[in-house]
């Protein structure tokens, strides 16, 4: 799943993949934006004043150390296989479901890369020939990384690295560009969390390219009390945004729920997404749907597990 930079960019995304557009290039930070992450340890003495209100600081503060801890969390992900279920609606021109499709995926970390494996079609096992061809995706990738050079991994590496902080930098942008109204606290699995509503601060200058997006959006989050960890985001497209001149424009009302939870005592990690996007692609292609996506089953294994490919095993 995604990290709390890609909850914003989710939904561009899905839509530059289909126009098979390339990410964008990483930016140097700014100098006087360059300082070092935040410490949770600041956090410590975060208390509302006598309104019920945190100070924008304490807000801007909360959220970069909350984002860094996301992106820990997608570390951490790797360390474990989980299942994905997504449920996709297409919708018509009247918001009525016109087509339907569930697909369920085991998800699992192979030589560096995330790997899905199909496992089910509208909640039924695949057909052996389907199965096959799953099995053959995966021996693939196997195929591919067994025999990958100590170069080429540095540079795969090297390359995961960059983009990381190349969200690590997106993220903190998000603390500039909204002005934030503490709306509360609630439980969410018997758990306490701050409720803190955000709005488009005016006259924000983006740092980033990607950072342009955020002002066409405000959002709801929930931070758990106890970790600093956002447990819930409710964010919703409040503009019209263009995605190059012609490639593609999400509208107004488009909204994306997202939920994550506690696993292991030691890590955040993705429970439900709920997604609906009003679009179109190149000015052409309608894009109207919504989506339900579920994760489960996570389990951590070990790190000295080593995948092997069939004909590896049969010599053995």
């Amino acid at each position: 799943m995604r990290t709390f930079v890609l909850v914003f960019l989710l939904i561009f995304s899905s839509l530059l993949v289909d126009a098979q557009q390339a990410p964008s290039p990483v930016e140097p930070s700014s100098p006087d934006r360059a300082s070092a992450s935040p410490n949770i340890s600041s956090l410590a003495n975060l208390k509302p004043d006598a309104k019920g209100n945190f100070s924008q600081e304490q807000m801007q503060q909360l959220f970069r150390v909350v984002a860094d801890k996301d992106i820990e969390n997608d570390k951490r992900l790797r360390d474990y296989t989980y299942v994905e279920r997504d449920d996709e609606h297409k919708l018509d021109g009247k918001g009525q479901i016109k087509s339907s499709e569930v697909k369920t995926y085991e998800v699992m970390e192979l030589y560096g890369e995330q790997v899905q494996r199909l496992i089910e079609k509208d909640d039924k096992p695949l057909d052996p020939k389907e199965a096959a061809k799953e099995e053959e995706k995966i021996q693939k990738v196997i195929d591919k990384r067994k025999d990958e050079s100590d170069e080429a991994r540095r540079k795969r590496e090297d390359k995961e690295n960059k983009d990381r902080e190349h969200d690590r930098e997106f993220v903190r942008e998000v603390a500039d560009a909204y002005n934030f109204h503490l709306a509360g606290t609630e439980s969410l699995s018997g758990r306490d969390a701050w409720v803190i509503d955000a709005e488009p601060r005016s006259g924000y200058e983006p740092h980033m390219k990607d950072a342009k997006f955020l002002p066409k959006f405000r959002f709801r989050a929930w931070i758990d009390k106890a970790d600093a960890q956002w447990a819930k985001l409710d964010i919703e497209c409040i503009d019209t945004v263009s995605v190059g001149l012609f490639l593609a424009r999400i509208h107004k009302g488009s909204r994306i729920v997202i939920e994550q939870t506690r696993v292991n005592d030691e890590v955040w990690l993705p429970l439900h997404v709920s997604l609906k996007v009003d679009a179109r692609i190149a000015l052409l292609k309608e894009f109207d749907e919504e989506q339900d996506l579920t994760f489960r089953d996570y389990k951590k294994f070990r790190a000295k597990t080593k995948i092997f490919a069939v004909e590896d095993l049969q010599k053995k």
